[in-house]
């Protein structure tokens, strides 16, 4: 059996997989903390999971029907993240790792939410990963299982970021995913001509940038007179909604539609939080016929952060034995990674066939 711990933000995660990498439990627990402050305070974050990470553990050896004597090793989020979340949980892994003289090892959370598929289907490489969230949005050409070519990434806010931002200014409260997702619903995706920011495709850039729109929203509303008087209605914020997931979810789609052509793959994989987006499965469930390339989602409770991804990347490392031991540093960082080559050389010959 094996432990997995991940805290590199606002969610405190514990589970328990055996040797096969089957997933026994999978506890999450939210920090309802922040909703008052509308985004994850840090210093809050790191303290909620002091107070909640010995009750995900112990909850999580509960559900499994296991003890920690069972326990062979631990795998635990190094980064990228909060560096305060990030050492609360190595804290927690260290410690067990010494009680019960078995191996911890260090987990990449952008390679954990590429994992997460695993927990409920077979996916092998090579293919395209988009991993969107509150803290991240890089685009991967996964060549094989710990072999990574990273194409794209934002070059300012998280695309899940953009869509708390935007939340805020409607006063939607936090998260603002789910909430922006379900307004949009009853709201025209035309309404308004908000800009598909850094598409720039002739020239084969892959990154993405999420700021500008989310200052044409800022601006558009400044300038309404419907929303300044205060009589906006709730059809207004449905169609505000509507317009700025359109135009991010069109530039994530323009991405993953380049990274496609460009490599030759014919896998694509969708992960990380707002995965969870309606419109994103449907375009990207679109793409995927279009292009004739098979796509994947994680299911939800797979798409946000989890326990469960961080151990099966961590699988093999911990099947070998192999112990980063007491020097497994927090590595806040996705620079701090030599993980992710940067893009640019050629794809893979083994490629072509697709």
């Amino acid at each position: 059996m094996y432990l997995a711990i991940e805290t590199s933000c606002d969610d405190t995660c514990a589970a328990i997989l055996d040797e096969r990498g089957r997933a026994l439990s999978n506890v999450a627990s939210s920090q309802l903390v922040h909703g008052e402050y509308e985004g994850v305070v840090p210093e809050l974050a790191s303290r909620e999971h002091v107070r909640l990470g010995p009750t995900a553990i112990r909850v999580a050896l509960e559900h499994a029907n296991v003890s920690l004597k069972s326990i062979r090793g631990i795998a635990v989020t190094q980064g990228p993240g909060l560096v305060g979340c990030l050492l609360v949980g190595l804290g927690l892994a260290k410690g067990l790792s010494l009680a019960l003289r078995v191996p911890v090892v260090g987990v990449n959370h952008i390679e954990g939410h590429i994992h997460a598929i695993l927990a409920e289907r077979a996916w092998e490489p090579p293919f395209i990963a988009l991993v969107a969230s509150g803290g991240h949005t890089e685009l991967l050409l996964v060549e094989d299982w710990g072999r990574y070519r990273l194409l794209g990434a934002t070059r300012d806010d998280a695309a899940g970021e953009a869509f708390d931002k935007v939340a805020k200014m409607l006063g939607l409260g936090y998260p603002g995913g789910p909430v922006v997702d379900r307004m949009a619903r009853e709201g025209r995706r035309d309404a308004f001509a908000f800009p598909r920011a850094y598409l720039d495709l002739e020239s084969g850039n892959l990154d993405v940038s999420f700021s500008g729109l989310k200052t044409a929203v800022k601006l558009f509303l400044e300038r309404d007179p419907e929303w300044i008087s205060g009589a906006a209605s709730a059809r207004f914020v449905a169609d505000v909604c509507a317009s700025f997931q359109a135009a991010l979810v069109d530039v994530l789609t323009a991405k993953v539609e380049a990274a496609v052509l460009r490599t030759g793959a014919r896998k694509i994989l969708i992960s990380g939080g707002v995965a969870c987006n309606s419109h994103l499965r449907q375009k990207m469930a679109a793409l995927g016929e279009r292009l004739q390339a098979d796509v994947a989602f994680p299911s939800p409770r797979l798409c946000a952060d989890n326990a469960v991804m961080i151990g099966l990347a961590a699988l093999s490392r911990l099947r070998a034995g192999e112990d980063d031991g007491m020097a497994l540093a927090a590595l806040p960082n996705l620079d701090d990674f030599p993980l992710f080559a940067e893009g640019g050389s050629p794809p893979p010959t083994e490629l072509d066939s697709f």
